[in-house]
């Protein structure tokens, strides 16, 4: 008989959206904070990416050496954690639709929930605080942890292997609003169930075959998934 499965979930897009500029804006002060340089993310695609990455993009485009990226990185992800815990808004009202009830069944199902998130840790645990959603999650793999998002679901399955939470039996699945987030489970051989609640459109989506397309959480086949 299969274990009870995990659940791994991106946050901007998947669980809250239009969460407000303070995320972006964090990482442009930080940048200024450390290094003096005046940076832009306006017209980044940040949908996708790692924070780590966004910056160093801002850096580059900003004239930063090579060298001057690789020693300001550390002190520059440090400052913006910072700078978002003390600015972070009420995001109760922007949890993605079906959201809370979605989670809540799952809890009650005993499944385990684990985060693969772009976002710093401190940001993305500040913005699950701040939308009523952190206690539904024990772990989670953050930007500052590995390279690329494929990296990170690695890291959370180690994570959850260690714990006991994931073997042989157990079902994997990561929800996610964008293209990344698919490839990102197809890397490691798990499910993916792609969420049309962020930029991404479920045309866009679809072109990459997840396991499940969903409208909102509210469309999640809980009978289907949970029998496989």
């Amino acid at each position: 008989m299969p274990s009870v499965p995990l659940f791994l979930f991106d946050i901007d897009g998947t669980l809250v959206r239009k969460s407000g500029p303070h995320h972006r804006q964090v990482l442009v002060d930080a940048v200024r904070e450390v290094t003096g340089l005046e940076s832009s993310n306006d017209h980044l695609p940040l949908q996708g990416m790692l924070d780590r990455d966004i910056l160093a993009w801002m850096l580059r485009e900003a004239g930063a050496s090579n060298g001057l990226i690789r020693r300001s990185m550390g002190p520059i992800v440090m400052k913006a954690q910072a700078l978002y815990v003390k600015r972070c808004p009420d995001l109760r009202s922007k949890v993605c639709p079906g959201v809370r009830p979605f989670l809540g069944r799952v809890r009650r199902k005993g499944i385990r929930m684990g985060l693969v998130t772009g976002n710093l840790s401190r940001i993305g645990w500040k913005k699950l605080e701040r939308a009523g959603l952190r206690s539904h999650f024990t772990f989670g793999a953050f930007a500052e942890q590995g390279d690329d998002r494929a990296a990170l679901v690695r890291l959370a399955l180690r994570e959850a292997r260690r714990k006991g939470w994931l073997t042989s039996t157990t079902e994997a699945v990561l929800f996610g609003d964008h293209e990344n987030d698919i490839l990102a489970a197809r890397a490691s051989g798990i499910c993916s169930v792609a969420v049309a609640t962020g930029m991404s459109t479920a045309e866009e989506l679809a072109r990459l075959s997840p396991d499940y397309l969903l409208t909102d959480m509210r469309a999640f086949p809980f009978d289907r998934v949970l029998s496989a």
